[in-house]
């Protein structure tokens, strides 16, 4: 991983990361630290870098041009295909966080742009920062230590860097939580005792403390933490009142396709970024109203667990569009007895191009080029297979089994009903909940889900 470093001080970023274990993986070519000078790209003769702020006011202000020259002059020679993250080391940016380091770790190439004086001509930080990230709410004399700081927790996520690779994961932060206790020799120092659990040999007995300590330590010490982290067991603590009503949320956490917004006694909110999903559910229409306030509507589509939270939706953004569904759920653990006499089978991109696939879905919302690449769609189809498929089902991004589509003339022929049993088992086989979501007044889809055994819930569920 090559980090491009833009400063007016390079021999302070060199000397600062060419040594221990960031040294090391640079002389191994793990990683490559390029300290670029901005002052060697200014056109001043005095070697001026800087200038007084229009308008008035104290200090002095980077120039745009020396920093953009310096900027075009690594952005030319940079290898990687993708494009460039520039990343701004300021007061006024997100906050870094590890999170943040693991994300920037799948990044080839980063540039970084370290200010100085008073800050920097807005206008270059417009063209060529993508974006703007603070270590924390003060401020420091330049952006070096900032981008070293950075630069460091990033370069423990690049596989090689650390001897061990699993301690870049278990250490604070790898898993939402603080770091556990940890003692070396000798037994007992000043007269304290190392736990009596880490000499017993036990492994299963220190993870187990290793996890408590974690969690103890992380309540007592960074509540902020610890309220994020035990977020998802809130959420579930909620929706289990009503599993059955709730088996798309539940499904969703336990997937890990959703992130945790919010989850209280009054309410669960969680987002799906893949799909750009909002699933809510609240126990009354406040309640509902503090979840929506959490929401970025732009581009996001809502599935509402109560009406008074569609209508809360349709009037605080406008929207209009309203679908009421109903969810059904197997329940049961154990598979489905699938006919032997239809034949279930992955299409691809071999399948003779037919209306069905691209049918499906604009039925459930997604791209059939998606769905067949990525084996999540299923089709029937006849012995000859000059028709391409006959019936099709598709597992959704968002975890619900797609309802099965059957073409006319091949209908009541149990088509409908072999595709919705196997859905059903391959979703078992995974280890997950089946369930489906249909129009309320889709009755075909309704009987259909009854015939194989599942539950349809009473509550209504809202796509907006």
């Amino acid at each position: 991983m090559r980090f491009h470093i833009l400063t007016l001080f390079p021999e302070m970023v060199e000397n600062g990361l060419r040594t221990s274990i960031l040294g090391r993986a640079c002389q191994k070519g793990i990683l490559d630290i390029h300290a670029v000078n901005i002052r060697d790209f200014t056109l001043d003769r005095h070697g001026r870098v800087d200038d007084y702020p229009y308008g008035g006011g104290a200090g002095m202000l980077m120039q745009a041009q020396p920093i953009y020259d310096a900027y075009r002059a690594v952005a030319s020679a940079c290898r990687s295909k993708r494009p460039l993250r520039v990343i701004y080391t300021t007061p006024q940016g997100r906050i870094f966080d590890q999170k943040m380091a693991r994300e920037l770790a799948q990044e080839e190439e980063l540039i970084f742009l370290c200010g100085h004086y008073e800050g920097v001509d807005e206008r270059v930080l417009e063209e060529i920062v993508t974006d703007q990230v603070s270590l924390g709410d003060y401020v420091l004399t330049g952006g070096e230590l900032p981008a070293m700081v950075m630069i460091d927790a990033i370069s423990r996520m690049v596989p090689g860097v650390l001897k061990n690779e699993e301690s870049g994961e278990t250490e604070s932060f790898g898993d939402g939580l603080l770091e556990y206790p940890q003692y070396t020799r000798p037994e007992e120092w000043r007269g304290r005792q190392v736990p009596e659990v880490l000499l017993s040999g036990d492994h299963g007995r220190v993870e187990k403390w290793r996890q408590e300590r974690s969690l103890e330590r992380t309540r007592l010490r960074r509540p902020d933490l610890y309220a994020r982290y035990d977020l998802p067991g809130k959420a579930l603590e909620y929706l289990r009142q009503d599993r059955l009503g709730h088996t798309d949320m539940i499904e969703n956490i336990r997937r890990r396709l959703v992130r945790v917004v919010a989850a209280s006694e009054s309410g669960v909110l969680l987002w799906n970024p893949k799909s750009s999903v909002y699933l809510l559910t609240a126990r009354d229409r406040d309640a509902g109203e503090r979840l929506l306030s959490l929401t970025k509507p732009d581009g996001a589509i809502y599935c509402c667990h109560q009406r008074f939270l569609a209508e809360s939706v349709a009037g605080r953004f406008g929207r209009e569009t309203v679908r009421e569904c109903c969810q059904a759920v197997y329940s049961r653990k154990t598979p489905l007895p699938e006919p032997e006499d239809v034949a279930v089978r992955p299409l691809d991109r071999t399948e003779p191009e037919g209306a069905l696939p691209r049918h499906f879905a604009s039925v459930h919302g997604e791209d059939p080029d998606c769905l067949i690449r990525e084996g999540r769609l299923f089709g029937v189809c006849p012995a000859d297979g000059d028709e391409g498929p006959v019936g099709v089902i598709g597992l959704c991004i968002d975890g619900r089994i797609g309802m099965p589509l059957v073409l006319a003339p091949y209908r009541r022929r149990g088509i409908g009903q072999a595709l919705l049993r196997f859905g059903i088992n391959r979703t078992l086989e995974m280890g997950w909940t089946p369930y489906a979501q249909m129009g309320a007044d889709d009755m075909p889809s309704l009987t259909l889900a009854e015939a194989v055994g599942m539950r349809i819930c009473r509550e209504k569920l809202y796509w907006i």
